[in-house]
């Protein structure tokens, strides 16, 4: 089976995760869409997320309902921080039965020389790329593992959502209905 690996830090899990991840899992280039819940982004701070396990009860909320959505805890049990290669090693020896692609948005593509080992990436997988507003072309535009999902274009960031929050304004059709209840009773992000 062809499995799409959406990572993310999920904090939260927004409508425009599940919009992207719907889209791709449509697409016809994977036959499940997997969210990959990562304990530690080695490009992001770790001091405003939210307890792994609570992103991931958020996910599992916002895809109850959709067989082709999957959320996966892989890199909890894998050493932090969370690199793409480690994981993407560890799946296709635990998975040898499936083949993976790597989810991104496109202006990933502006440091994807950053990320650890980012040429075995592109020599053993193909990468699927959503549009992202204000992306800069790079040599990764034209890479042969490289391919364009037409996607709509969504500008909505966790950060904008834990502000909204905070100042105690609606999230409401920002995020799962569900996730808004358990952000709200659970009192996340204030």
């Amino acid at each position: 089976m062809k499995i799409g690996l959406f990572f993310g830090s999920f904090n939260p899990i927004h409508i425009g995760h599940l919009i992207i991840a719907n889209t791709i899992a449509d697409s016809g280039e994977v036959s499940q869409v997997w969210l990959v819940v990562s304990p530690h982004n080695p490009f992001k701070k770790s001091n405003t997320l939210l307890h792994e396990f609570d992103r991931f009860d958020m996910v599992r909320l916002s895809i109850a309902n959709n067989e082709k959505l999957n959320v996966t805890d892989i890199e909890f049990h894998l050493p932090k921080p969370s690199y793409t290669i480690d994981t993407l090693t560890y799946l296709h020896e635990k998975h040898p039965q499936h083949e993976f692609k790597i989810i991104v948005g496109e202006d990933n593509l502006k440091g994807f020389e950053k990320w650890k080992n980012y040429h075995k990436i592109l020599e053993y997988y193909e990468v699927l790329v959503y549009p992202r507003p204000n992306s800069e072309k790079t040599p990764f535009h034209t890479h042969e593992k490289v391919k364009f999902i037409q996607a709509p274009l969504i500008d909505l960031s966790a950060t904008y959502l834990r502000e909204k929050i905070r100042n105690h304004q609606s999230i409401k059709y920002l995020v799962h209905e569900d996730v808004e209840t358990l952000i709200r009773v659970k009192g996340f992000y204030l």
